[in-house]
């Protein structure tokens, strides 16, 4: 592995190459690896985190992008490698192995981005911003309000259309890397007397523009990804609409699908390889805890719970690949995950007891990093993000099993 010395990685087209023959393209993406990924990132992050949490994550992307693998799930035609699922899920266990960098703080730009625009985008705005996505510009989403969170079709900033622009008015919240992002993919009301649902309009967003304001929020973890964001008098194109107007509440079905599908995809192998470790050292006797009935069949529960939570992410994404539906199993699959997340991180804090009392500041993964307090008051946020597992459980209940509707 290499430090952050400012030395090129060595690219190696040959990798996708081999994507035919699985087990050669598994073997050549380890090997180059081993060499590539950086052994101080994680310090660098610790050093120094509001500085380094964009460097780290640009420099990791310029490297992926030296082997074709920056996108991989992207189709040719937007510049990807168009890989199938078996190799995408191949590639974030070889991230995991390797521990490499992670790329939360493009997540927006590279899995809920191009799949709004693959369902709802113009031509013009495929042009426009896919190309400059792919290469590191910084998206996030504007969906959530103080009023407005797990019941989205609350909310009230208002987009209203002025000629060839709309003018934005509005306050959004929990916005995600919101002070690293060079745009917005906002939900605003165009039609205040349409059904709740029905007069909501999607827009991109300059954050760069007059009159948006973005103040980080601290939060518990010590971390301070996620912003609020004030809109006064913001003006946007009309051709930055995504979709029909007043149709935003649809076009933000694509983009809450793609949040839960390929995100989870990539946690779920971290934290797969994270319990790998554990249990290396439960082989090796350095696990005293293990001996204990009760932490022995807590710690087998996750274990076993998360392999169903892999399958089920696999099955799912192995489905859109051959039909192209999506379907309801996303919000399964993540109120699976933030569960066994939540459970697994609360059970390793109890086993180290009041020394694992310390907040040691990490950084933002989505998965299990073995600092157990932070794992566990982070892991919060898996229950709340992409739509409450509260609110979850009424849709599955309802859509999936066919319970009566919860009163209204």
């Amino acid at each position: 592995m290499t430090e952050s010395t400012g030395e090129r990685p060595v690219a190696d087209p040959s990798i996708l190459a081999l994507k035919d023959d699985l087990p050669a393209f598994r073997a050549a993406l380890r090997a180059w690896l081993a060499h590539n990924t950086p052994r101080d990132w994680e310090e660098r992050l610790a050093r120094d985190f509001d500085t380094e949490f964009v460097s780290v994550q640009k420099d990791w992307l310029a490297a992926l992008e030296t082997i074709g693998l920056a996108v991989p799930h992207w189709p040719r035609q937007w510049g990807g490698p168009d890989l199938s699922i078996r190799l995408q899920v191949a590639i974030y266990q070889e991230f995991a192995r390797a521990n490499t960098p992670g790329l939360g703080m493009y997540s927006i730009s590279h899995n809920l981005l191009p799949a709004t625009l693959h369902d709802w985008g113009t031509p013009e705005q495929v042009a426009r911003y896919m190309p400059a996505a792919r290469q590191g510009e910084i998206w996030c989403q504007g969906f959530s309000e103080p009023g407005a969170g797990s019941d989205l079709a609350s909310l009230r900033t208002r987009a209203v259309r002025d000629g060839d622009q709309y003018v934005i008015n509005g306050q959004k919240i929990w916005s995600s890397g919101a002070k690293f992002a060079q745009f917005y993919m906002l939900l605003a009301r165009t039609d205040p007397d349409a059904p709740r649902h029905k007069g909501i309009s999607m827009l991109i967003v300059d954050l760069r523009s007059p009159g948006v304001q973005i103040r980080p929020i601290r939060q518990i973890n010590g971390n301070a990804e996620f912003c609020e964001v004030f809109l006064d008098n913001v003006k946007v194109p009309v051709s930055n609409l995504i979709g029909p107007e007043n149709g935003g509440w649809r076009v933000a079905q694509s983009t809450l699908s793609t949040e839960r599908g390929l995100t989870i995809l990539n946690c779920s192998e971290r934290m797969q390889f994270l319990f790998e470790r554990i249990l290396e050292q439960v082989r090796a006797g350095r696990a005293p805890w293990y001996d204990d009935d009760q932490w022995r069949r807590e710690f087998v529960r996750a274990y076993t719970d998360l392999q169903a939570v892999r399958q089920v992410v696999r099955q799912m994404l192995e489905n859109v690949e051959r039909t192209g539906a999506v379907g309801d199993t996303p919000l399964y699959v993540k109120l699976l995950y933030s569960e066994v997340q939540q459970r697994a991180t609360e059970l390793f804090l109890r086993i180290e007891g009041i020394e694992g009392q310390h907040l040691a500041m990490r950084h933002v993964r989505g998965y299990p990093t073995g600092s157990w307090l932070y794992d566990y008051v982070s892991s919060w946020a898996w229950t709340i993000a992409g739509g409450t597992n509260e609110v979850i459980r009424n849709i599955v209940a309802e859509r999936q099993i066919g319970l009566p509707r919860e009163p209204r």
